[in-house]
């Protein structure tokens, strides 16, 4: 099955099961500090999985577009990919475990037509740690949803995948317990690392069986979790119905939750591939790059380099149409890193007269119905591609004659750019020894330093719902509406991030501000504190919503009913009034301290960042 086909079947399939489709976020997050990218379907959900009610109501699913930085390093394979769609389908405290199965196993079976033999589960078998019971209902659900196809379906506790890998698959087994390393799923990852105030629950995840051979170097026996390429991971269906307590303990959620997350470039690969890089999304690049190099994407020496373009480019270009540009700081050291690996490798494939912003066009002509906005972006996309790549090619040239001057690898990289896989081919060809423990030391160090000022910068974001970044969330609103005051209605919201300890703010305008306009800004803001102006909320359907003037991110797509949140009385003469998911605090009373301004600069052409404290 095609890539769009599979995704308007699961769609419809769960609109016939009561579901309100919603549009897929952008791959920045908003108001969620915790992370840098969206990564699953559920990140823009947590407000609503936490308790706050959906305008859409309590059964909703979509495609989301999702980004991983961690997996660059992966794709190479036959099934990572950095970018990807996630097909979900959400229960706010409405249907559970019993419904959600056997939905999950229907759309495979049924819809997509995946040989029913071939799929294999895993579940929860408990934390001793943390006192979570193992998920034997789901156990009991399995069972009855693989006799209905006269499946003979065993269950087997393999705890961990040392335990699966000395022991293998046995005659009959098809479900599989696993402890929280692999069959638990929050934000965070295992319920020790979670932080006070985050969902998260037991999951229940599906397998394709490709039936290849099993390669022992990844372990004696092959089993559903192993990474041979044998088994493939194409859903899972997570049950959200804990919260982590301040004394690390877990309580039940008001509501029980379910969210779905299927991969639907896995899935189309299941349906009649091994390999995710011949699915009509990402081959579509390939077939581009073999008309470009003429090499063949079967000949074994260039596969990695055509499956790592393939996949550099598609997530490139997804994250400059939502706004991140490369750059060696934060969202856009990725976009960065993303397009000079790709570029490396296209010059393995030694490609003349030609840069690697001709893959735009043909991939974006085939997202063009289901991503417009991005489509419509094409032209801007393109022009950046292109000044990054000759900016690379600069610091090529510079970094070759930094080489050659005998300087240290990890200088090369930290300081140029330049990729220690092109050091290594310098140093091969010139019979150079290069120190791999010593780079690879000073790279840990390196990324230990980002992960703690990461964690520092993002420490306690929106996600936690604490009282602080709650204010700062609503002082947000505030800021937004008084530089429109000062400024002009051309200010445009860009993004904010947010934590307990101050709240940035980016919007478009085309100067620096001046000392009296940040002056008139902050009492603006103030004033309204003072005020103790009521933060009200209301779902209105979209169109009504805009005829209200609410503010909301233009070009962003929007479901049919949206929540707009307004600081006033009432709606019609409300000071601010903007789309928005909430949560913020009842009163601007209960912003404590005075507003203060501590810095206004540019971050790119024509956007401004504010960042801002309560003291």
């Amino acid at each position: 099955m095609t890539t769009n086909e599979v995704r308007e079947k699961f769609l419809k399939f769960f609109e016939k099961r009561g579901h309100k489709i919603i549009p897929s976020a952008s791959l920045v997050p908003e108001n969620d500090p915790t992370t840098l990218f969206t990564g699953s379907g559920m990140q823009p959900l947590v407000p609503h999985l936490l308790g706050a009610p959906h305008p859409e109501g309590k059964r909703l699913a979509n495609s989301q577009k999702c980004f991983r930085s961690q997996d660059i390093d992966d794709v190479g394979d036959n099934r990572h990919t950095t970018f990807f769609e996630m097909l979900g389908n959400w229960s706010l405290g409405d249907y559970f475990k019993a419904e959600q199965l056997p939905w999950a196993f229907e759309f495979l079976v049924e819809e997509v037509g995946l040989d029913p033999t071939k799929l294999y589960v895993t579940v929860l078998r408990g934390d001793m740690e943390t006192q979570i019971e193992a998920d034997n209902e789901s156990v009991e659900i399995w069972k009855e949803i693989f006799a209905k196809y006269e499946i003979e379906a065993k269950d087997i506790d393999f705890m961990n995948e040392e335990k699966a890998s000395e022991r293998g698959i046995k005659e009959g087994e098809r479900i599989f317990g696993y402890n929280v390393k692999k069959n638990w799923w929050s934000r965070s990852g295992v319920p020790s690392k979670m932080p006070a105030g985050e969902p998260g629950g037991p999951d229940s995840e599906i397998f394709y069986d490709f039936g290849t051979e099993h390669d022992q170097k990844f372990g004696v026996n092959c089993h559903p979790n192993c990474d041979c390429g044998r088994f493939l991971e194409i859903g899972n269906s997570v049950f959200m119905q804990y919260k982590k307590n301040e004394d690390g303990t877990f309580s039940e959620l008001p509501q029980k939750n379910v969210d779905f997350g299927g991969g639907l470039e896995r899935i189309v690969a299941a349906s009649h591939t091994d390999d995710i890089f011949k699915i009509d999304t990402i081959q579509i690049i390939v077939a581009k790059l073999e008309e470009l190099s003429d090499k063949k994407y079967s000949d074994g020496a260039f596969m990695s380099a055509f499956r790592i373009i393939a996949d550099h480019i598609r997530s490139s270009v997804f994250l400059i149409g939502d706004g991140v540009l490369p750059s060696n700081t934060e969202r856009g050291y990725f976009v960065r890193r993303l397009l000079r690996r790709a570029i490396r490798f296209w010059d393995k494939l030694g490609i003349p007269n030609a840069g690697i912003s001709e893959l735009v066009s043909p991939l974006l002509g085939f997202y063009r119905d289901a991503y417009p906005d991005t489509f419509a972006k094409k032209d801007f996309i393109i022009e950046e591609i292109k000044k990054e790549e000759e900016r690379f090619r600069k610091t090529l040239v510079q970094g070759i004659k930094e080489f050659e001057k005998g300087r240290d690898p990890f200088a090369l990289f930290s300081s140029y750019g330049f990729p220690f896989e092109l050091t290594l081919e310098l140093a091969k060809e010139q019979n150079v020894e290069v120190n791999l423990e010593d780079f690879l030391l000073k790279m840990k160090e390196h990324q230990d330093i980002s992960r703690k000022g990461s964690e520092k910068k993002f420490k306690g974001g929106l996600g936690d719902t604490s009282d602080k970044s709650l204010q700062y969330h609503t002082a947000t609103h505030l800021l937004h509406q008084a530089l429109r005051d000062v400024l002009g209605d051309k200010v445009v919201q860009k993004g904010s991030n947010i934590t307990p300890e101050r709240l940035r703010f980016d919007f478009a305008f085309d100067r620096k501000m001046t000392d009296e306009e940040k002056r008139k800004t902050e009492d603006i803001v103030n004033k309204k504190i003072k005020e103790a102006l009521p933060m009200q909320a209301v779902s209105l359907s979209r169109e009504e919503a805009e005829r209200t003037g609410a503010l909301h991110f233009f070009g962003e797509k929007y479901g049919d009913t949206v929540s707009v949140y307004y600081i006033g009385e009432n709606i019609g003469n409300a000071y601010s009034k903007e789309f928005c998911g909430g949560p913020h605090v009842k009163n601007t009373s209960e912003l404590k301290g005075t507003f203060k301004i501590q810095k206004e600069e540019a971050i790119s052409a024509g956007v401004r960042r504010i960042k801002a404290v309560l003291v």
